[in-house]
């Protein structure tokens, strides 16, 4: 291991976050440096390679060709790195790290946990909200819950709920809608970066080729929801998403009509290992929460029962 003599570990890491981030800011913000230190340490180590790793673009920083297979390398070393420091950490049982959507944490699980903590008062919790997959062997995450369709890579994936949509809107434009081609008369609020489409719940409810007039785009679910319990429109929302709306009266599901997005939410932990008391304890009670939305908030409306009933 000579050679890690020519180059300060320092000078590494900002070689391969660099090339793995694509610029220097946002190798600074995961190295907690400032830009103008992990530009020096690029420079830093290219003289000390004699050579340089970047091509210096308008759009960020490119590595050379004959620098790939090097940086490569430094990516599977520090990953291993990484592994290391978080194996080599204390771990403190009573502590339950979970990786959750910004959404799905929002909307759904800030609400819940005390109820959690009631049942298990012996169990801290850590909410990391992101949209990122967690990296289980390269941090100390427990858990994480997720959207999707349950085939994430180098992961156990157990599906806790089905994902059914549904059309939402607030009590005073649900008096509006009698039939379900009336939601067609009403401004759609639309959740851009969604999986799915209105044509998920229009085919459903018989209205295929049915054309929503949209009001609003927003690129987070959770602006969407905002928006349509200020009255500005009616939304495609699931079960996690609305469900504590509708508990409080905000929000109204005018219809018994859901579809289903081949999609679910599911508990994703370490692959091939059992999982620890506390993650069992977390999963579990979750499953139940789950469970009573499904069967109290996300009801089927009973025939003949307006939109607007209690």
């Amino acid at each position: 291991m000579k050679n890690l003599n020519v180059l300060h570990l320092n000078g590494l890491r900002a070689l391969e976050a660099v090339a793995r981030l694509g610029s220097l800011q946002a190798a600074a913000d995961e190295m907690g440096v400032t830009v103008g230190a992990v530009s020096q340490q690029v420079i830093k180590a290219e003289a000390q390679l004699g050579r340089p790793v970047f091509q210096r673009l308008p759009k960020g920083m490119i590595p050379l060709d004959a620098a790939r297979p090097m940086l490569a390398r430094l990516t599977e070393g520090f990953r291993a790195l990484s592994q290391a420091v978080a194996l080599g950490r204390p771990h403190d049982e009573n502590l339950l790290t979970i990786s959750v959507a910004p959404v799905f944490a929002a909307r759904f699980l800030v609400h819940r946990l005390e109820a959690f903590s009631r049942l298990h008062p012996q169990i801290r919790l850590r909410i990391e909200a992101t949209t990122a997959l967690a990296d289980f062997d390269g941090s100390d995450i427990d858990l994480g819950i997720r959207v999707g369709r349950g085939t994430w890579p180098g992961v156990d994936a157990e599906l806790l709920m089905e994902q059914r949509v549904f059309p939402v809107c607030a009590p005073a434009l649900a008096a509006e809608l009698k039939d379900p081609a009336d939601i067609l008369k009403l401004p759609a609020i639309i959740d851009g970066p969604s999986m799915f489409s209105w044509d998920v719940w229009l085919g459903e409810a018989g209205l295929a080729g049915g054309k929503m007039t949209a009001r609003h785009v927003f690129n987070d679910a959770s602006l969407c929801l905002d928006a349509t319990m200020a009255g500005q429109g009616v939304m495609l929302a699931w079960q996690t998403l609305a469900g504590f709306a509708l508990e409080q009266g905000r929000l109204v599901k005018p219809f018994a009509i859901e579809a289903r997005t081949g999609m679910g939410h599911y508990l994703v932990t370490r692959a091939g290992r059992p999982a620890p008391v506390k993650v069992r304890m977390f999963r579990d009670w979750l499953r139940s929460e789950m469970q009573t939305l499904d069967r109290a908030v996300v009801r089927p409306v009973p025939e003949g029962v307006s939109p607007t009933s209690p």
